[in-house]
């Protein structure tokens, strides 16, 4: 979470410090004499002005037109929670609740539903988890079905209860024999394996001349490639959209973008999955995130595991002005269960 913040001496700081501590709580620009009394510093007003002089020439905070007070930037809130937040870990009966709310024999999509539902119920903001695409579970069986004109249906079913279905455009049409043929040679062959696994043995054994693929599945090896193709399958779940709602008229036009892109996913799925691939809790607040509709919003986000391969990222999104002492330790504490939920050794 860490960025390149200015160098602030102690007192500049603890003015800070008690600045956002006050406007994350209240949402009300903050005043000099206000600020002296919460700062708790032995300083004269003209000193706590000079001090927010500074900072606001360092970028740190700013005054709205219509107050006197000054509310935090996002550079000041980022270093805010970089330097200056106080992280503490979550009451023993708010873990309870949690893991209550992620029971381990419940199906993989039905774990990462809860999740989802989980983050909003914790944080009373929005929950994001994104859905792998099926490569990371073995799969258990494949059927195919005729459909029409040269199309098939591909089903797929995962060990974890998983089913994925994928129609399939052939340049020439197979009878149902053919693609019998087909699903019992894939499922002798190549059940138990992950499906990116698959395809690069699908691969070699169609590069390989006289290989038994080739040889046993004739017309039928086009399904095959077809089958195991990379797709864009992966997905997310989101809840708690309504939990941004509120009664600020100013906001209306950036949530409305904002539910936009949860409907499009594509987007927002593209920076859970960089998330994802990185370690630990991730925050964007803002602009931070280089994605317009998150403006005024931030993103916090953590990997979930199976084992030692990142399934995903969960997070949540909320506005700005958001407790994060308190979303941060929600997050990780999310991502660690649903990764020991996933993984039954645990």
């Amino acid at each position: 979470m860490s960025g390149k913040n200015p160098h602030l001496d102690a007192r500049s700081r603890q003015l800070l410090r008690a600045l956002i501590t006050r406007y994350l709580e209240e949402g009300e620009p903050v005043g000099s004499r206000t600020l002296s009394r919460a700062s708790g510093l032995d300083v004269s007003p003209a000193t706590i002005r000079n001090i927010m002089s500074d900072l606001e020439e360092l970028g740190l905070i700013a005054s709205p037109h219509t107050s006197a007070g000054r509310v935090p930037t996002v550079q000041g809130l980022r270093l805010f929670v970089d330097s200056l937040l106080e992280i503490r870990p979550l009451p023993r009966g708010a873990v309870a609740q949690m893991e209550r709310g992620l029971p381990r024999e419940s199906s993989t999509r039905d774990l990462l539903g809860n999740a989802s539902s989980l983050l909003s119920a914790m944080t009373h903001f929005v929950g994001v988890v994104t859905v792998p695409g099926g490569t990371e579970t073995p799969l258990k069986q494949i059927e195919f079905v005729a459909l029409d004109a040269g199309r098939v249906l591909a089903i797929l079913v995962f060990a974890d209860g998983q089913v994925q279905n994928r129609v399939l455009s052939l340049r020439q049409k197979l009878d149902a024999r053919a693609l019998e043929q087909a699903s019992n040679f894939l499922n002798e062959h190549y059940a138990g394996l992950r499906l990116d696994e698959i395809r690069l043995r699908v691969l070699a054994e169609l590069r390989a001349a006289g290989s038994e693929l080739n040889r046993r599945l004739e017309a039928a090896v086009e399904v095959a490639a077809q089958t195991f193709a990379p797709k864009p399958e992966a997905d997310m779940l989101v809840s708690g959209q309504t939990n941004l709602m509120g009664d600020d008229a100013s906001q209306m036009d950036r949530l409305r973008e904002l539910f936009e892109a949860f409907q499009r996913k594509s987007d927002l799925l593209a920076l859970l999955e960089s998330c994802a691939r990185a370690p630990g809790v991730r925050l964007f607040i803002g602009e931070e995130a280089g994605f317009a509709p998150l403006e005024g919003f931030s993103l916090i986000s953590a990997p979930y595991h199976a084992g030692d391969r990142v399934l995903g990222a969960l997070g949540v999104i909320g506005p700005t002005r958001m407790a994060y002492d308190r979303v941060i330790p929600v997050v990780q504490a999310t991502a660690r269960m649903l990764s020991d939920a996933l993984n039954p050794g645990t």
